[in-house]
């Protein structure tokens, strides 16, 4: 069983990242492929954009890449109550490839920053447009205050109940098949 992971971000230093990583290290029965949209970077999408390029090969990649996963993970940045540029203009790009660019995979979604929302007005706007583009969302959650509720040095969540919560949303993809 295969599972991608994602921070929905382009940031190199990202706690969505750092999030991500450590969610897909709770996975205990499955692989997990951790993808960066910086290895995705693509023109801003627009339509004539798309009539000028056609359907570029790094948003078929990615769609290849959510084909062929048994399950996502996304762990979501907030750019001023929304979605970042870089998550948003991929998706753009996939969803006039494939319009249910998820495909009917089961994802985990999640979301931290550094204030006390913990991202949660993105992973809200997330957890209600997966559906629409064919994601299950198994289960979600944000982490509030980053930087008092993680390790740098061991990259782990040190917050035992937010921890707890963690594994919990991430076990729903232990148990796929």
């Amino acid at each position: 069983m295969k599972i991608i992971a994602f921070a929905a971000t382009s940031h190199s230093k990202s706690i969505n990242k750092r999030l991500v990583e450590y969610a897909a290290s709770l996975l205990t029965k499955v692989n997990v492929e951790i993808l960066d949209l910086n290895n995705y970077e693509l023109p801003l999408y627009s339509q004539d954009k798309e009539e000028e390029l056609g359907h570029p090969k790094l948003a078929k990649a990615f769609l290849a890449k959510i084909a062929e996963s048994d399950g996502v993970i996304i762990s979501f940045a907030e750019h001023n109550g929304s979605y970042t540029v870089a998550y948003k203009n991929i998706f753009d790009w996939c969803s006039r490839i494939e319009p249910k660019v998820f495909q009917n995979k089961p994802m985990v979604l999640l979301a931290t920053s550094p204030g006390s929302m913990g991202a949660s007005t993105v992973l809200a706007a997330a957890i209600q447009s997966a559906p629409y583009f064919d994601g299950i969302v198994k289960a979600s959650l944000s982490i509030p205050s980053f930087f008092d509720n993680f390790d740098n040095e061991k990259q782990q969540l040190t917050h035992q109940e937010l921890d707890e919560k963690l594994r919990d949303a991430v076990s729903h993809l232990n148990h796929l098949k």
